[in-house]
């Protein structure tokens, strides 16, 4: 009888270990899923300059849903994962603040999604700049602030998390990937010239670290030190 309970037990246990790694890897492929797709729309959308355009403005004219699906989507995969992080952490260190931080990441990439920016430098092509931002490119410029602070703050978490568990090298990945995040975003205020660049490093360090840690979690979820602790 003790025997089909403990059988029973783990078989549950399982289970439901699968499932939470299952959402891990939607955190894994966000961060690369949308590089991805970025990365093709610089080199498809007729006028588009990445080096002085902000990714944003993909969102706009004929092709501009591939960059709000984008945009969505990613979001999306951002919110299950913070759900799998709750399941896999919680109630140990970063387990609250983690998945919290990690889904008003998420969050924010559905908002900016779905209020698009205002054209800008002349993109797309034939329609004017406007004289000033709109409801939507506020909501929009707002959205992009509060998702590059969420997951600075989530990486920070990070930090303690990888520290506690004497993994100084991902710590240390962490705290930088954070700063550059903070650096990059910020720093693009200062020179018109380099802001849609340093965004885009932004991006690409934020978003692979978000994806880096959902991969090391998923491959150490199973190890009893690295759950609840």
């Amino acid at each position: 009888m003790n025997a089909m309970i403990t059988s029973s037990v783990v078989q549950s246990t399982q289970k439901s270990l699968s499932f939470t790694r299952m959402l891990l890897l939607c955190g894994a492929i966000a961060g690369p899923l949308f590089l991805f797709t970025l990365l093709v729309q610089d080199y498809t959308r007729p006028g588009f300059d990445p080096r002085f355009d902000m990714l944003s403005l993909l969102s706009l004219g004929a092709w501009g849903w591939v960059q709000i699906t984008n945009f969505v989507l990613v979001g999306v995969l951002n919110l299950l994962f913070a759900v799998g992080l709750w399941r896999g952490l919680h109630p140990g260190r970063a387990g609250t603040w983690g998945p919290i931080l990690i889904g008003a990441y998420g969050l924010g990439l559905i908002v900016v999604g779905v209020f698009r920016t205002d054209p800008a430098n002349g993109f797309p092509a034939g329609v004017l700049a406007a004289t000033g931002p709109s409801w939507h490119g506020a909501i929009h410029a707002l959205g992009a602030l509060f998702v590059f602070v969420m997951l600075a703050a989530a990486l920070v978490v990070f930090v303690r998390y990888f520290l506690a568990h004497k993994e100084r090298g991902w710590a240390s990945y962490c705290l930088v990937s954070a700063v550059l995040l903070l650096l990059c975003f910020f720093g693009s205020f200062m020179d018109a010239t380099f802001t849609a660049r340093l965004l885009r490093l932004g991006v690409f360090v934020g978003w692979m670290a978000a994806s880096l840690i959902a991969i090391k979690l998923f491959n150490t979820l199973h190890q009893p030190e690295h759950m609840r602790n």
